[in-house]
């Protein structure tokens, strides 16, 4: 394992062993573009995968070897490597740290569209109870935009628990404490989103589970399948993927994409964690 910290630059980097999950063929080779259709020629490199939705993610060999996470056998490359890119706020954005009674608390479902948009980023539907400010404010969460936010990618290493599940869980959940936009005479840096872009190979049982607070949306192939939109306290959820199946418009033996879209917004709790039975979850860095 390999680390490194640019806090001028607030960067974080780091490679990860692939220990949460099975594969481990296909993770080196020649250059590829990523490109294509049906099975790779297994001499990909170790690029990422880019995310189209709602349809699935096809492609060559071009990202990790043999199909690659483009095609239908996504466990040939690299996985494991769980990488947020945690997008840091001031606490002057008016959809963070507002007084409380300014806007609606607890769990609040319906806030975003059913499916992500052309970039790939969840759609502001309804402001129910004042939950943030606008539609304008609310695309600024999971974008670049200078002058509001600070882009930062933080590894979230998976843990095997020896049951064939892989976690990640972290009750204190600041990972930008003393970098990006800095905590401003807090304790913590309380005030930032997160966003991982993943895809997986559905072979039929998996599970996925979130617990945490504040605002937490998964999509899968481009479809919402976890709502726990709000501020609020910690709250839990499970995608089960047979029981949506039809749903989220999955098939086995077919590779999907899996986002998770995340929002930490008042002091003074920060809980995140990530359950998944899914043997092989590629991640790429934005």
């Amino acid at each position: 394992m390999i680390q490194h910290l640019l806090r001028n630059g607030a960067i974080f980097g780091l490679l990860v062993g692939a220990t949460a999950c099975g594969a481990n063929t296909g993770d080196s080779g020649g250059s590829g573009s990523g490109s294509g259709s049906g099975n790779g020629n297994g001499n990909g490199g170790s690029g990422s995968f880019m995310f189209m939705p709602p349809t699935e993610l096809k492609g060559g060999g071009g990202n990790s070897g043999t199909g690659g996470p483009n095609g239908n056998n996504a466990e040939t490359g690299k996985c494991g490597q769980l990488i947020a890119t945690i997008r840091d706020f001031n606490d002057t954005h008016p959809d963070f740290e507002k007084p409380f009674g300014t806007y609606k608390n607890g769990l609040t479902k319906g806030l975003v569209e059913p499916e992500l948009d052309k970039d790939g980023k969840p759609q502001f539907l309804e402001n129910i109870g004042m939950v943030f400010t606008d539609e304008a404010s609310f695309k600024q969460w999971y974008r670049n935009t200078p002058g509001v936010n600070m882009a930062v990618p933080v590894p979230l290493t998976l843990t095997d628990d020896g049951k064939g599940n892989f976690a990640y869980e972290d009750n204190s959940f600041f990972p930008l404490d003393g970098i990006g936009l800095g905590n401003q005479s807090r304790d913590h840096n309380f005030h930032f989103t997160t966003e991982i872009r993943g895809g997986f190979t559905y072979k039929g049982g998996e599970k996925f589970t979130f617990k945490g607070d504040d605002d937490v949306w998964v999509f899968v192939n481009g479809k919402l399948a976890l709502d726990l939109g709000g501020i609020h306290t910690t709250e839990q959820a499970t995608i089960d993927f047979d029981a949506s199946a039809t749903e989220l418009g999955i098939t086995k033996g077919k590779t999907y994409s899996l986002n998770v879209f995340h929002a930490e917004r008042h002091t003074t709790q920060s809980n995140f964690r990530v359950e998944t039975s899914i043997q092989c979850l590629t991640v790429t860095v934005l």
